[in-house]
């Protein structure tokens, strides 16, 4: 059983991976509906916590229906996390996290994010400054290191851990790599597997379906599973994967019936989540972009979809989809995830 503090998550839990601009309310909605376990907000930057701007505020609201959810919080300052903690724990999470991994450039060059796998010592202040400064379990979220010649994730968890750390996700690509090429679990199997590690630690990376999931669960034994981008545009995948550990048998590509019913029901929640039509159907468009893979023929409607500027209009080529494409499957098997 997996544990974070005196929250008790079950047998391999299945994480949701914290993704700006992705893990709002509606996607969070249908991960959960499908089975993901555990939630994460979109990070939230201690500097705008600090300075009260209500956009990030924003994106701490939490529901009945994401627990148990984190809050991650990023920032280069360990006084300013210390204050944004306290801030996010006054939302009500169940947990918060420090985000040690992102690795785009406007995060990195402001001293936060994967900028603290260049400074190890630096990591476990800031870590030690957000566990003083709550109640709440903290967990954090990193990567290998900075490049190929630069990988002191071993490093990390132990001082990560000595700091109070409660659980650590570890991402299998490098800072240098961003979200390419494949990611590397032998690095995170080393740190689940070193008898010094005591905490809980969850893999990230590259878990495309169920049998990837079977077989990087099995190369390792970490504690849970922490899924990303495999996804967007199929919140199912957690399905999918509970049911394969559950019986050793893979599902079925869902209809596309049942595709085009679960991207009305996302829609309409992130229509009335933003309290705008058009806000949220852009804030949607990322997801559409992901949901019709492998159709023939599709790209004349993928192209209408994201150039939809009203529900109505989705909500048409929708029918016109299930039309066209009745009783195909939508087969998720061998997607790119750029």
């Amino acid at each position: 059983m997996m544990k974070i503090g005196n929250l008790d998550l079950g047998e391999m839990p299945l994480f949701l991976a914290p993704m700006e601009d992705v893990t709002y309310k509606s996607f969070r909605y249908m991960c959960k509906k499908f089975g993901a376990d555990v939630m994460y907000t979109e990070f939230v930057s201690s500097d705008a916590l600090v300075r009260n701007v209500s956009k990030t505020r924003q994106k701490m609201t939490l529901f009945d229906f994401d627990r148990p959810v984190a809050i991650q919080i990023y920032g280069h300052d360990p006084e300013a996390m210390a204050v944004a903690a306290r801030v996010a724990e006054e939302a009500g999470p169940d947990f918060l996290d420090i985000n040690f991994g992102c690795p785009m450039k406007k995060i990195v060059r402001r001293g936060a994010g994967a900028a603290f796998l260049k400074d190890l010592p630096g990591m476990q202040r800031m870590a030690e400054a957000v566990v003083k400064a709550v109640t709440l379990p903290v967990t954090a979220k990193t990567r290998l290191g900075w490049d190929e010649n630069d990988k002191p994730v071993l490093e990390a968890a132990l001082r990560l851990q000595d700091a109070g750390i409660g659980a650590l996700a570890i991402h299998g690509r490098t800072r240098s790599q961003l979200y390419n090429g494949p990611a590397d679990w032998n690095l995170i199997g080393e740190v689940k597997n070193d008898p010094r590690i005591h905490i809980p630690i969850i893999g990230n990376g590259d878990i495309r379906g169920p049998l990837k999931a079977a077989e990087l669960l099995g190369q390792t034994g970490v504690d849970g599973l922490m899924i990303g981008r495999p996804a967007i545009g199929r919140p199912w995948i957690f399905r999918e994967i509970k049911h394969y550990f559950r019986t050793g048998e893979v599902l079925p590509p869902p209809a596309v019936e049942e595709v085009t019913a679960n991207v009305r029901e996302q829609l309409l929640l992130s229509i009335e989540w933003k309290e705008n039509e058009r806000s949220g159907i852009l804030e949607m468009r990322r997801h559409l972009a992901k949901y019709f893979p492998h159709l023939p023929g599709f790209r004349d409607l993928k192209i209408a979809l994201l150039r939809a500027e009203t529900y109505a209009m989705v909500n048409d080529l929708l029918t016109l989809i299930d039309e066209k494409y009745h009783g195909m499957k939508v087969d998720y098997s061998d997607i790119t995830l750029n």
